[in-house]
């Protein structure tokens, strides 16, 4: 009976080891040429990753990020040079796949729509400030209302006199 949960145990930590495996193999430059990898690291720095969508190609481990860059690194050695593969993902999956999309009329919403959106609401809570304040009458107390405040305050369990 110890022995099958020996195997177990050891299996299991087996089945954890294998993804570490995957991980350090994928992150390992997969061409010979170095100058092809930084070029292909620093294109993937500007695209977006289509699953992850909050992180570049270079940063995501997606199975559909390693595949673009493979397909990145296919085009870079058959010449293409980086505005064409740029050209060449963009029409495939639209100008989301760029990191940095450019400004364009149907682009705009995302590039000022958060600007728009914080002018309003600082005009929304002027807005109610000034009619708050407007509520607020500043009167002085008159002296009966003093004295009665005074008598209260005096009066009041469990306050001390200062």
């Amino acid at each position: 009976m110890k022995r099958v949960g020996l195997q177990l145990l050891l299996l299991c930590l087996g089945f954890l080891a294998l993804p570490a495996q995957v991980t350090a193999q994928e992150a390992k430059p997969l061409a010979d040429d170095p100058e092809l990898e930084k070029r292909v690291m620093n294109l993937s720095q500007e695209l977006r990753c289509l699953v992850c969508q909050n992180e570049t190609l270079a940063d995501s481990r997606a199975d559909l990020a390693v595949d673009l860059r493979h397909e990145i690194r296919e085009q870079m050695k058959a010449g293409k040079s980086d505005k064409e593969i740029i050209a060449f993902l963009t029409a495939r999956y639209g100008d989301f796949v760029l990191y940095r999309p450019p400004v364009r009329p149907i682009t705009y919403l995302l590039w000022f729509g958060p600007f728009v959106l914080m002018v309003i609401g600082f005009g929304v809570l002027y807005r109610h400030l000034k009619q708050r304040r407007e509520l607020i009458s500043q009167q002085p107390l008159s002296p009966e209302e003093r004295r009665r405040a005074e008598e209260l305050l005096k009066a009041a369990p469990g306050k001390e006199a200062a």
